[in-house]
């Protein structure tokens, strides 16, 4: 609803349910929450063994399952709240996204991120806007503007998942992470303002103009605050544990604080993983680094797959609500609105790449313009998802005065439908799609790997000079670590890695090793203690020397 100064609450905006109320007849079952987490557990180890084996992206497969789930014979629908996707999903998958992003990488593709984060967002929503008011004559400016925000911005756990298995050039990567990174809190802030003039009748341009860079501006400001505040626990705490917690924490610290001052989120997020990332590696130990990412890749893991069975699990549910007879036009206009939003992305893309390289004699010499593929690929990759369903589910059911909010059925399932055919169309041709482009390998990181290595090394060796002059070391020490020293320098001096037949020779060995210590357990010679810690000191080595893959 909208307050005193026609500002709506995106979370709090609306309570909208879907399924049978939480008060199910008797003869409907009952499942504890064990049950529930054990069968969620299950179908997502069932799905993700299944998309190994099969040609169909993982995310489709779990919307599907989702659906299935959702067929299932008395099987009580749970309700969608707004709050789940906006506090319980989005605030650790967009830290996690802005934690693991190349800051320096995001910095030199600022133009493109920009371009198709802010401005794409404001196309896609104008011509959606313009699609859904010749398709639903009656609907208003304000009520198409916050339709084509909602299905403007691209879903990045959707494109991830598809896009980083896959030989994707690495900056195509880059752009589409970047865009995702931003592009949900200009699709959120202008999906605000025309709610807001919705609900009051009350639009005013330089206001939003002023409100999006005042968002923008607190959102970041909170994002690093939160982030340095977590940094000082973390050294203060010296715990891995505690490290852990405070990382897990942190992005809910960060959207609880924007969202009381009703600023971006989203942009919180962002900047507090972009920061605590240039400074984690000197706050914590490097088990707190190794059990840190452990922990993350399983919850975000988690957090995907929970996203798409819900999104299958709500299609199945917003079919049962739908009137009859309406469902076949709603659903045609959703399909033209998704075609509409798909368009615009590929026009806008070129446009967008090759046009300030025409405008600019500078950018054509720093940065020459690319080939026609990967910009395509760009165009090509925007499937939508579960935020695009929780904005819509958050509007308001009732304006101003009282009466129903207009074409709110229609939004939610128009914006299904967009999702629906997004991730049905572009997410099963992307894969044929990277392959029929046969992209050359890039050496780039792994060029850079090996000179960090080197030059790693070479400071490790300087160090042991300077400290081999010190009372307390021993000789004999110094020159076994020379000897180690010798040897990797040499490797990483005259080889871009490790030759094939040295590798299989040391990973058979540490399978040896390993299993000798397994039988030294089995034989109560050692305790399954010293089994764990010597077992992780050869998985450490195992990663060192690129098999922590291999079984």
């Amino acid at each position: 609803m909208a307050d005193g100064t026609g500002r709506v609450e995106i979370v709090h905006a609306a309570r909208p349910s879907f399924g049978p109320p939480s008060a199910a007849p008797s003869d409907m079952p009952h499942f504890p929450p064990i049950v529930l987490a054990i069968a969620f557990a299950a179908i997502v180890v069932a799905v993700t063994a299944l998309g190994r084996r099969l040609p169909v992206p993982p995310p489709i497969l779990q919307v599907a399952a989702g659906f299935l789930v959702g067929l299932v014979p008395g099987m009580t629908i749970p309700r969608l709240e707004p709050d789940i996707v906006f506090f319980v999903f989005l605030p650790p998958v967009l830290w996690a996204a802005a934690f693991f992003t190349s800051l320096r990488d995001f910095n030199a593709n600022r133009r493109p991120i920009g371009l198709l984060a802010i401005g794409l967002v404001l196309a896609t929503s104008v011509a959606v806007a313009v699609a859904a008011r010749a398709l639903f004559p009656g609907m208003s400016w304000a009520v198409a503007i916050a339709l084509g925000a909602i299905v403007s911005p691209p879903d990045a756990v959707a494109a991830a998942a598809i896009v980083s298995r896959l030989p994707v050039p690495r900056r195509v990567i880059v752009i589409l992470e970047g865009e995702s990174l931003v592009n949900d809190a200009s699709a959120l802030i202008l999906y605000r303002s025309a709610v807001a003039a919705a609900v009051t009748g009350v639009f005013s341009w330089g206001e939003s103009i002023v409100r999006f860079f005042v968002d923008a501006g607190v959102g970041v400001a909170i994002g690093i605050l939160i982030a340095w505040l977590v940094l000082r626990a973390i050294r203060w705490s010296r715990d891995v544990m505690a490290e852990t917690l405070l990382t897990l924490a942190a992005p809910y610290v960060a959207w609880v604080a924007a969202e009381t001052l009703h600023v971006s989120a989203v942009l919180a997020c962002v900047a507090g993983g972009l920061f605590l990332r240039q400074h984690f590696s000197n706050a914590v130990a490097p088990l707190s680094r190794l059990q840190n990412r452990s922990v993350w890749d399983l919850a975000i893991f988690v957090l995907n797959a929970a996203i798409f069975l819900l999104l299958g699990v709500q299609c199945r549910a917003l079919l049962t609500e739908v009137p009859a007879g309406t469902l076949g036009s709603v659903v045609r206009a959703g399909v033209v609105i998704g075609v509409v939003a798909i368009v615009v992305r590929l026009l806008w893309v070129p446009i967008a790449t090759y046009a300030p390289r025409l405008l600019s004699r500078r950018i054509r010499r720093d940065d020459p313009a690319p080939a026609w593929r990967p910009v395509f690929l760009v165009a090509w990759t925007s499937m939508r998802g579960i935020v695009s369903m929780a904005t819509a589910l958050a509007l308001p059911l009732v304006l101003a005065d009282g009466t129903p909010f207009p074409y709110r059925r229609e939004i939610v399932l128009v914006t299904m439908c967009v999702i629906v055919l997004t991730l049905v169309v572009q997410g099963l041709t992307l894969a044929p799609l990277i392959r029929a482009f046969a992209f050359v390998p890039e050496k780039t990181h792994h060029t850079e790997a090996r000179v960090a290595r080197l030059e790693a090394a070479r400071r490790g060796a300087e160090t042991l000079e300077d400290l081999s002059r010190e009372p307390w070391v021993d000789a004999r020490d110094v020159e076994w670590l020379r000897g180690e020293l010798r040897d990797r320098l040499r490797l990483l001096e005259h080889h871009a890695g490790e030759p094939e037949g040295r590798r299989r020779l040391r990973t058979e060995m540490m399978r040896a090793e390993r299993r000798m210590l397994v039988r030294l357990r089995n034989e109560g010679a050692i305790s399954d203690e010293v089994l764990r810690e010597l077992e992780q000191e050869l998985d450490f080595e195992a990663v060192r020397v690129g098999a922590g893959d291999d079984r």
